[in-house]
């Protein structure tokens, strides 16, 4: 399976088509799996590329405490390896993090900005609600038992109803590729001191913010505020849908991604 060595670890990513690269980075405590419903569609346009970040997936797992920054180096590093000079980045809530300060790092290096359920970080966010965050900090240490816990705030309820099947798809995978806890930890101290609302104004790519009107993990006025603070900036919602929205609605979520990525107005 692909890993390249990268700023000191070793990181895995999968690979599917050709033409421009488009980077696809998880959330905290997440793996390439949460890109499973974009790889096939952005591969007929895009070299589409899902990392493990460090401390998730079959990446490395060092016990040593992580940054945000140190994220963003990752990824450069791994085009570096990768023979990539300029890619798309597309990142969803702690990959987010990682994509905005990817895009302050090395701005010649990043051709567009997707940012979904994710903030700028700092004090002036919207917080999680306090059920959600119970579940994002009381870990059981049992993957299956709290896996089931996330995805339960991280869906919409009608999601959660009609689709069960996603569940057991999602835990099935998450459990055959487990997270240490103390690695989870480390992801977690990373992206609580993750603030870039002073900076976000810098960014020069052209930025697409998309966000589930039912987000439970990070509240919808995160995204308004997001828009508010990059100029140009385009914001598109996804009405029921919760945190993990371009799961849900994927093949919306896609074709606006893909239009907005080719250079054509994206609509919602």
């Amino acid at each position: 399976m692909p890993h390249v060595r990268a700023n000191e670890v070793h990181l895995f990513y999968v690979e599917h088509g050709h033409g421009e690269a488009v980077i696809f980075i998880p959330g905290l405590g997440g793996d390439h799996y949460l890109w499973h419903r974009q790889l096939p569609a952005f591969a007929a346009h895009f070299r589409a590329i899902a990392i493990d970040n460090r401390g998730a997936g079959q990446s490395d797992k060092p016990d040593v405490p992580y940054t945000i920054e140190q994220m963003a180096d990752d990824v450069a590093s791994l085009m570096d390896a990768l023979g990539i000079e300029r890619a798309h980045l597309v990142g969803a809530s702690m990959g987010g993090f990682i994509a905005q300060m990817f895009a302050l790092r090395y701005p010649h290096r990043l051709a567009r900005l997707v940012l979904c359920c994710t903030s700028f970080g700092g004090p002036n966010v919207v917080p999680m609600p306090s059920e959600s965050l119970a579940v994002f900090t009381d870990r059981t240490g049992d993957p299956e038992i709290d896996l089931r816990r996330l995805w339960a705030i991280s869906v919409a309820e009608r999601f959660l109803r009609e689709h069960p099947e996603a569940l057991e798809a999602y835990v099935a995978w998450r459990v055959a590729h487990p997270q240490p806890l103390y690695a989870y930890q480390r992801q977690l101290a990373a992206a609580m001191a993750f603030d870039l609302e002073s900076r976000v104004h810098e960014i020069q790519a052209p930025v697409l913010i998309t966000h589930g009107t039912e987000d439970r993990v990070v509240p919808l006025e995160n995204a308004r505020r997001l828009h508010a603070r990059i100029p140009h900036s385009r914001l598109i919602l996804f009405p029921e849908a919760g945190h993990l929205f371009f799961i849900e609605r994927a093949e919306d979520f896609n074709r606006v991604v893909i239009a907005f990525l080719k250079g054509e107005e994206p609509s919602g």
